[in-house]
């Protein structure tokens, strides 16, 4: 997103409904923001086409799917250079057990959010392929007991812009 995209209170209705539900059709979304169809329409473009709206995407149960255990990894490589973090990331985002990847600072300099069938898969995962990584020099695994999402992305409590955009 562009540092001076502006974005007016029914550009953040627009957001938070689709972050809420990507699906919803054009018509449904213009009703819920009070918009047109075809403004709804033309503001849903505008946003895509600077950046704010990336991508669409769906939440899929990984329990549903056979993995119904997930861990979150708290990662340390060394040498901390931009080749090792480079090479590590690759590595690890072509992992099918890999959900996301988070490259943080403070005591670890990753967090990897996983999804594996039962206790066995992860040891494997662990050992098997985290632990082979010459660049891995530490790692604590955390077992995810519950999960709460966030709700959507909301404009912050600062100036909120009130002026409404045609």
């Amino acid at each position: 997103m562009s540092a001076n995209t502006e974005l007016d209170s029914v550009d953040w209705r627009i957001l938070e409904e689709l972050q809420n539900d990507a699906t919803l059709p054009n018509r449904t979304l213009a009703e819920r923001v009070g918009l047109a169809a075809s403004s709804c329409l033309q503001r849903v473009r505008r946003l895509r086409e600077q950046g704010v709206i990336t991508g669409s995407h769906i939440d899929v149960d990984p329990a549903a799917t056979g993995l119904t255990l997930e861990a979150v990894v708290s990662i340390n490589v060394r040498p901390h250079t931009r080749a090792v973090v480079d090479s590590f990331r690759e590595f690890v985002m072509a992992q099918p057990e890999t959900r996301s990847l988070l490259h943080v600072s403070g005591q670890a300099d990753f967090l990897l959010h996983v999804a594996v069938a039962d206790s066995a898969h992860l040891q494997s995962f662990l050992v098997d392929k985290l632990s082979a990584r010459t660049e891995v020099r530490h790692f604590t695994t955390s077992v995810v007991l519950e999960q709460v999402h966030t709700r959507a992305l909301t404009p912050p409590r600062a100036p909120r812009p009130a002026r409404r955009r045609g």
